[in-house]
C-alpha cells in the first residue's frame, strides 16, 4: 500500500494538521516566520501525526483535541531534528540545508526550544494530565538519552544492547508517545493503550533500524543527506555493530568510532555491503515489525488498525 492509501481514515485530518503546522508558522517576527516556515512545512512523512489520529480511531474520536495533539507531536519531533543537526554536524536534512547552517547556530538553538514550548502549549491544550505528562516524560527521555549515548565508549560486547536502549530513547519514543495520546485522548481502555504503545515501540524500533540500513545502502538524492553520514559523525549503529561483532579482527569500525578515521568510512561501508550485516539487519527489523503486528492483534478489528498494520509494513519496505 501507499502511504496516501494507508492514511486514508485520517487524510482529510491530517490536512488540518497541516493547517495548523502552518498556521503557527506564521509570525509577526520575519526571522522566525521564515525559520518556522522552512522547518516546518512541506517536510517528512508526517508519520507520528498520523500515528496519532490513528491511535485515536478506536473509540471517540475528538477531532479537536487529536489534531492539537498531532501538531504538538510533529512539532516536538521538529525541534528535536533541528538540536539533532547541530549536535552531530549534519548538512542537510530532508533534501534541505541543515537549520543550524542556513541561519546560525544561535538562531537553530532558538528555534529548537520555541518549537519545544509552541508543542507543549499545544499539549496543555488537551487538558489531559497524563497526556500532558506523557509529552514531558517524552522529551526528558530523548535529552536523556542522547546525553547517555555521549558518554559510551564504544565496546562491541555491550554495543548493540546499547543501540537498542539509544533508538528506543532517541525514536521509538515519540511514537510511543504518539500513540499513547492517541489512544487516551480518545478513551481507550488501559489494556489497548499499552496494546498500542507496544506496537509504537516495535515500530519505532524497525523504523530506526531501517534507517540505519538505509544509511549504508541508500544514496544522497534519495536519503537527501550523504550515504555513511551516521558513521562519518561517530554514531555506533546497528550495521556497524554486527559488522564488529562478525569480524572481530577487522578494527575498521574502532578505528572511525573511537581514532575518529573519517577516510575509512568509504571502505567500512563497502565491507558491510559485500557480508552479509545488512540482510542480519533486515532480520532484526522484520522481528520487530513481527512484534507489532501482533500487539495490535489485541485492538478491534477496523480501519484504523488495518492502516497501522500496513504502515509497519511500509516502513519495513522503504527505501527512503
Amino acid at each position: 500500500m501507499t502511504l496516501e492509501e494507508i492514511y486514508r481514515p485520517v487524510k482529510e485530518d491530517l490536512k488540518l494538521v497541516e493547517a495548523r503546522l502552518e498556521q503557527i508558522a506564521r509570525n509577526n517576527i520575519p526571522l522566525l516566520s521564515e525559520m518556522l516556515e522552512f522547518a516546518l512545512l512541506n517536510v517528512g512523512k508526517r508519520l507520528r501525526p498520523a500515528l496519532t489520529l490513528l491511535s485515536g480511531k478506536f473509540y471517540k474520536y475528538d477531532l479537536d483535541v487529536l489534531v492539537s495533539m498531532a501538531a504538538a507531536t510533529e512539532i516536538l519531533h521538529i525541534g528535536t531534528l533541528v538540536h539533532d543537526d547541530m549536535i552531530d554536524n549534519a548538512e542537510t536534512r530532508h533534501g534541505k540545508q541543515a537549520v543550524y547552517l542556513k541561519y546560525g547556530v544561535n538562531s537553530a538553538l532558538l528555534l529548537g526550544d520555541y518549537l519545544f514550548s509552541c508543542a507543549g502549549s499545544l499539549a496543555a491544550t488537551t487538558d489531559n494530565m497524563r497526556v500532558i505528562k506523557r509529552f514531558s516524560e517524552t522529551l526528558m527521555t530523548i535529552s536523556g538519552g542522547e546525553l547517555r549515548e555521549a558518554g559510551i565508549v564504544f565496546d562491541p560486547v555491550s554495543a548493540r544492547d546499547n543501540y537498542y536502549r539509544w533508538i528506543s530513547d532517541k525514536t521509538a519514543c515519540l511514537f510511543v508517545m504518539a500513540a499513547e495520546c492517541g489512544s487516551v485522548l480518545s478513551g481507550c481502555p488501559d489494556d489497548q493503550v499499552e496494546a498500542l504503545k507496544d506496537y509504537a515501540l516495535n515500530f519505532g524500533l524497525a523504523f530506526q533500524i531501517i534507517d540505519d540500513i538505509l544509511d549504508f545502502v541508500g544514496g544522497q538524492a534519495i536519503l537527501g543527506k550523504p550515504v555513511g553520514s551516521d558513521l562519518t559523525q561517530g554514531a555506533i549503529t546497528l550495521p556497524s555493530i554486527i559488522y564488529a561483532e562478525k569480524y572481530p579482527s577487522d578494527k575498521i569500525i574502532r578505528e572511525i568510532i573511537v581514532e575518529r578515521r573519517k577516510e575509512l568510512v568509504p571502505q567500512a561501508l563497502e565491507k558491510v555491503r559485500a557480508s552479509s550485516v545488512i540482510d542480519d539487519c533486515r532480520e532484526i527489523a522484520r522481528e520487530f515489525y513481527m512484534k507489532a503486528c501482533r500487539a495490535l492483534e489485541k485492538l478491534p478489528d477496523c480501519d484504523a488498525r488495518q492502516s497501522l498494520n500496513a504502515l509497519v509494513g511500509f516502513v519495513i519496505d522503504r527505501t527512503r
